[in-house]
């Protein structure tokens, strides 16, 4: 039997100018940079000042600059620009000329791979409008564990766990797509989709790109979508529906009922909120997003309960950050349940029942699954946690105290 020795070849180039002729590949893989996330040259700085030293004579014509090359590198670093704003505008258009070379230099059958993971809905929109105008239509997406908990970057944010695996192919796209019948496209095939991420235990903020992955797949094959009186859909508008469809779905299976119908908007955005983000603060776009998914207007809401904006940053804050006298007149059922647990945990236990009582929440099951659902999002060393759990192990006897509060308060 006759067998070819394949053997490797290894080489430098740009990205955005790739040295060999079209349709060249069947597969292509990548995984590009996101945004600013990570300055990688800078990084990379400290390890080739040595390995110059201990190679530089094997590899000259890798080694001939001072530090590692970096005016074409693909990131949105400020300080190699003008401003922020110029500095992630290179950062896109390095981007699409990247994909752009990759459909170039991809046969016509041909497959790309391309990784990609951003907490950021700006950064999924630049990636789903550089892979489009490339025509690389993603074709399936899957979320796969890839980052450690305990990173450094994780700490105190809310960083991703998962990136997304997008299979690409050269397909000849659709030219035009309406809006709504795209929509009940989007939605069919998310409720299923949706299902199989929550079998698999893919939750929080990963749940919602996992998602925006999988909706790629579907409004990505049309060239361009637009509504009824032919004005042109962006990918902004379609990823806000896609957080409604999600959100929606989501909040049903914290739950685990059909009490969701009975929540406000703000006590729904505070469920999924802890879902997605638990404790960790979030840029304020996509605070403002996830709150529009929800029906909130969080610039509303910042500064009058527990919606706080930090720089730009957004965090929402427990019972134990909050004060009793900053919640005398709510009715919100978040606010009521906030109050309970600062009066439970100072040992107020009649004034609590009081309070229940007098707002009509504290004989409600919707009230006690709401605060079932939020503590189960939580991790175990939360102080809210806590105060949630001591407050539900007596669950019963309150109910039944809480009644009688109210009937004795009727004479």
């Amino acid at each position: 039997m006759h067998r070819t020795l394949i053997v490797p070849t290894a080489q430098q180039s740009s990205a955005t100018e790739l040295p060999y002729p079209d349709e060249y590949f069947d597969a292509v893989f990548t995984d590009p940079p996101y945004y600013d996330n990570i300055n990688y040259s800078a990084l990379s700085d400290f390890f080739y000042v040595w390995l110059k030293r201990s190679l530089g004579d094997i590899f000259p014509e890798l080694f001939t600059t001072y530090l590692t090359p970096k005016s074409k590198e693909a990131i949105a670093n400020p300080s190699r620009a003008e401003s922020a704003e110029e500095a992630r505008k290179f950062f896109e258009d390095m981007l699409k000329k990247a994909f752009k070379e990759i459909a170039r230099v991809l046969k016509p059958n041909g497959m790309a791979i391309i990784v990609y993971t951003h907490k950021s809905t700006s950064g999924w929109e630049t990636l789903i409008n550089s892979l489009l105008e490339a025509d690389l239509v993603p074709i399936a997406s899957w979320p796969i564990h890839t980052e450690m908990k305990s990173r450094l970057l994780a700490k105190g944010n809310a960083a991703l766990a998962s990136s997304i695996y997008f299979v690409c192919r050269k397909l000849k796209r659709v030219e035009t797509g309406w809006f709504s019948e795209v929509k009940e496209e989007i939605k069919k095939y998310l409720q299923d989709r949706l299902e199989q991420l929550w079998k698999e235990g893919i939750s929080g903020a990963d749940f919602f790109i996992s998602a925006i992955g999988s909706a790629i797949v579907v409004f990505g094959k049309y060239r361009e979508i637009k509504d009824f009186q032919g004005n042109r859909i962006t990918s902004v508008k379609l990823l806000e529906y896609v957080r409604e469809v999600v959100t929606d779905y989501a909040v049903r299976q914290i739950l685990h009922n059909g009490i969701a119908e009975e929540l406000s908007p703000l006590t729904r955005f505070y469920i999924l909120w802890r879902w997605s983000y638990a404790e960790a603060r979030v840029h304020f776009d996509d605070a403002r997003k996830l709150a529009q998914s929800t029906g909130v207007d969080i610039e509303k809401e910042l500064g009058r309960g527990f919606i706080k904006k930090e720089q730009e940053y957004v965090k929402v804050l427990g019972p134990q950050d909050r004060k009793l006298e900053d919640l005398e007149d709510s009715q919100e059922l978040i606010d009521i349940l906030h109050k309970s647990l600062l009066l439970w945990k100072t040992g107020m236990k009649e004034e609590m029942k009081k309070l229940l009582a007098s707002s009509g929440w504290g004989t409600k099951e919707s009230f006690y699954r709401t605060a079932q659902a939020i503590s189960e999002t939580l991790p175990k060393e939360s102080q809210e946690k806590k105060l949630l759990e001591g407050f539900l192990s007596g669950k019963d006897r309150l109910i039944s105290e809480v009644k009688n509060t109210g009937q004795r308060g009727l004479f």
